[in-house]
């Protein structure tokens, strides 16, 4: 058994993170597609842009996805390699 407890603690922060149900579905859609914008998860979520903004800020702040800017849009994709293995194992 290892004690390194900060390391268990940054892996409880990230989990913590994207056990989320929306952020999860944001996470699938970005590794499905590649990247998107807001509206398009707007559009598929049926959500308001707000509550999907304030998603993807706690998963920028995280380092787990990335924004382009694309003129007035910014298309988000997934950085954080551990997120693919875990979306991967949680719905194949």
């Amino acid at each position: 058994m290892d004690n390194d407890l900060n390391y268990y603690n940054d892996t409880a922060e990230f989990l913590k993170i994207i056990a989320h149900p929306v952020r999860l579905c944001i996470l699938k859609g970005l590794l499905s597609k590649g990247q998107c914008n807001v509206s398009y998860m707007q559009s598929c979520l049926d959500m308001p842009q707000s509550t999907i903004s304030q998603h993807i800020q706690k998963l920028r702040s995280a380092g787990i996805i990335k924004g382009e800017r694309n003129g007035l849009q910014i298309n988000y994709s997934v950085c954080d390699e551990r997120v693919e293995k875990i979306i991967n194992n949680l719905f194949e």
